[in-house]
């Protein structure tokens, strides 16, 4: 009988752990209208490390924040890094690209008129909100309002050396 229990819970362990390590979200497959008018979908990110940011201009801590993500986009664009700034619906597009020319963003700023993308990630209501996606389109971390910048600049390496 004890034999029978010690197999049944290494089962479970090992179950358990592979669901643990191995079992990650996906992010959601969407596509970004982008404040310039194209789209960008999910799919077409994968291979990269994805920074996906929902934001406002009427955010305090997203305004506080957008130097910190124009920094690490600029640092990290090259080695497979790219950021997606969705603004929310509440904004409006003339915010957006007073915003985006005083800030000189250089990623791309997506705008979520409809807010099916902000459903789409797990109902995103207020901001900041990003996710961290890795290469095969899996989110490795989600962040909400202020962040460890130390912490989060560890998290994006780690992700960017995984091939």
């Amino acid at each position: 009988m004890n034999k029978l229990i010690i197999a049944i819970t290494a089962i479970i362990i090992a179950v358990a752990g592979f669901f643990f390590f191995f079992n990650k979200d996906s992010a959601p497959h969407v596509t970004f209208q982008t404040l310039d008018g194209g789209k960008i979908n999910t799919e077409e990110l994968k291979g990269k490390v994805v920074l996906v940011k929902f934001w406002a201009t009427t955010c305090v801590t997203c305004v506080k924040q957008m130097p910190d993500t124009i920094e690490y986009y600029n640092t990290y664009k090259d080695k497979g890094y790219d950021t997606i700034a969705v603004a929310m619906s509440y904004d409006n597009t003339e915010a957006l690209h007073k915003f985006r020319e005083s800030y000189q963003l250089p990623f791309t700023v997506a705008y979520d008129k409809s807010g099916q993308v902000a459903t789409d990630f797990g109902g995103i209501r207020f901001t900041p909100v990003s996710f961290l996606i890795d290469r095969d389109g899996n989110i490795v971390k989600r962040y909400i309002g202020e962040y460890d910048k130390k912490e989060f600049i560890q998290t994006l390496e780690k992700t960017l050396a995984q091939k």
